[in-house]
């Protein structure tokens, strides 16, 4: 099914992008599997909250999220499509909205969410997420 305003070769190459395990997540996943964390992926942090974290350590109440440049709006490296421009804008900030509610109920409910641009560095990302994880007190990492 194509977007409105999108042609048939565009909407086939966004229909191919990966929704999980892009190579930013993965090399996050193996940087803090290496250091000895362990995580669920793929995962719900709360019960009936169907937006998936990317990776979750429920014993620290931590989930983190790597999100892409394009679909979340990065500050630095974000894109804004010509054709349907106005289609993409409502879609773009309805994705930074969804975010930035998943980021409350999470904190709310006793949550920590580290985001992690696909842009930075696997060690600093690694880095942020162990500092958050070694602030919390809880039962593990998984």
């Amino acid at each position: 099914m194509s977007r409105p305003g999108t042609d048939a070769r565009t909407s086939a190459r966004l229909s191919r992008q990966r929704t999980r395990d892009t190579a930013p997540e993965v090399a996050l996943r193996r940087e803090l599997h290496h250091r000895g964390r362990r995580f669920f992926v793929d995962r719900a942090p709360l019960r009936g909250l169907r937006r998936r974290a990317d990776l979750v350590f429920p014993g620290r109440h931590v989930a983190v999220y790597v999100d892409g440049c394009f679909w979340h709006s990065c500050p630095l490296h974000a894109t804004h499509p010509k054709n349907n421009a106005q289609w993409w804008a409502d879609k773009l900030a309805a994705n930074v909205a969804r975010d930035r509610d998943t980021d409350t109920r999470l904190a709310d409910n006793g949550w920590h969410v580290v985001r992690v641009w696909e842009h930075e560095s696997v060690l600093t990302a690694a880095d942020r997420v162990e500092a958050v994880l070694d602030s919390q007190t809880g039962s593990g990492d998984g």
